[in-house]
């Protein structure tokens, strides 16, 4: 298979004739020879790269989750690498001035809550505010552009980790997802996606013949995306993610928990594709930094069998249950917002875990499915 920035190399290139190029990518933008994008670009004899962009993480991936990026020369090619994840989210007026067409090519994981995908939409904003050309890079969906779960953002939850109506695992690749913002959600920039070749919507990841590259510290694996979609809610509660470890999103755990019961009492659940295992370890940073947590790691028997969000959800209800007066929701901020509810999508479904009925929520959440599925259909670029 071929990747889009393969194909626009081989085939498309003549359309930066005589334009400025910015480019957004970091680490995950190479070729199927690991080649950077920038180091391609910028080589090019009829590309003109004048300015880099990068998400959360930084252009090299350095930054941790949360952390500001700040603006800088980039020292290999002297060009600027404007911050998307500094001062500003969207790209301002001055960090377009020297670009006429912005390239985007990074690599998603699959799941709402990553914020590579809003850092597109707010590029894609800004390109059609000041009348500047956006192109996509096609890339692979790495856990799969076929299975969907979870609700539709709810208006007055949305966030940097939510902000259109798209559910937590939404089976979509960049490129479908930019055509999708352009046509339903109004952002009318001038936009080309250029698509992979070969790319078959059951694929994952490593079914691809592509090199894995993490787009962030914390993105492991493919184990770790399957099961994101659910276990990054752990992050909206006083539970370790498993941040600081080398399972994250895979490990879950606390200091008030008991691993072995832990364990016991999840798996009678016999929820499709995965087991737990009990297991202790020490956070080098983070949530409880330094101490010693209990809990589960998550092992899956059949990804293309689980449910990643009922999974999670399942592990919070649980851990809730056994846990009464340990397991907290977070709030930040003046208005005490609640972490959960920006992730979940929902006010709602926070009560739901607690009183153990997050059933009845999965439930609600297949006739959203079904209206995504129907909104999305023409937007697909590999059917």
């Amino acid at each position: 298979m071929e990747i889009g920035l393969d194909r626009f190399l081989k085939n498309s290139v003549d359309i930066c004739k005589g334009k400025r190029v910015g480019l957004v990518t970091n680490m995950t933008g190479v070729d199927r020879d690991l080649t950077p994008t920038i180091d391609l670009f910028y080589e090019h004899p009829k590309i003109h790269l004048t300015a880099l962009y990068g998400p959360e993480h930084g252009i090299r991936g350095s930054a941790k989750e949360g952390e500001k990026v700040e603006t800088f020369v980039d020292p290999y090619t002297n060009l600027p690498v404007y911050s998307l994840y500094g001062a500003t989210k969207k790209p301002t007026k001055e960090m377009l001035e020297n670009v006429d067409m912005i390239f985007f090519d990074l690599q998603d994981i699959g799941a709402r809550y990553y914020t590579f995908i809003y850092t597109m939409a707010y590029v894609m904003e800004a390109c059609a505010e000041y009348g500047k050309e956006f192109v996509v890079l096609d890339r692979p969906n790495p856990i799969t552009g076929n299975v969907m779960e979870g609700n539709l953002v709810e208006e007055d939850v949305r966030s940097f980790v939510g902000l259109y109506p798209i559910p937590n695992r939404h089976g979509m690749t960049v490129g479908e997802i930019a055509l999708m913002y352009k046509h339903e959600f109004g952002i009318d920039c001038e936009l080309t996606v250029i698509p992979m070749e070969g790319w078959r919507r059951e694929m994952f990841y490593d079914e691809t013949g592509l090199f894995w590259i993490p787009p962030s510290p914390n993105t492991t694996g493919m184990d770790m995306c399957t099961l994101y979609p659910g276990t990054c809610l752990v992050e909206g509660t006083n539970l370790s993610e498993g941040r600081g470890t080398t399972r994250p999103f895979e490990y879950v755990g606390s200091p008030y928990i008991e691993g072995y019961q832990l364990a016991k009492r999840f798996n009678e659940k016999k929820l499709p594709g995965v087991l737990a295992r009990p297991i202790s370890f020490v956070p080098t940073y983070q949530k409880h930094k330094g101490a010693v947590c209990e809990g589960v790691q998550l092992h899956i028997t059949n990804r293309r069998k689980i449910h990643s969000l009922k999974t999670g959800l399942i592990l919070l209800e649980t851990i809730a249950e056994m846990y009464p007066t340990d397991f907290e929701l977070l709030q930040f901020g003046e208005k005490k917002t609640y972490m959960f509810d920006l992730l979940t999508g929902t006010k709602g479904l926070k009560d739901l875990v607690v009183a153990g009925k997050s059933e009845s929520f999965l439930e609600s959440c297949e006739a959203q499915i079904d209206a995504f599925k129907k909104q999305r259909e023409p937007y697909l670029l590999y059917k």
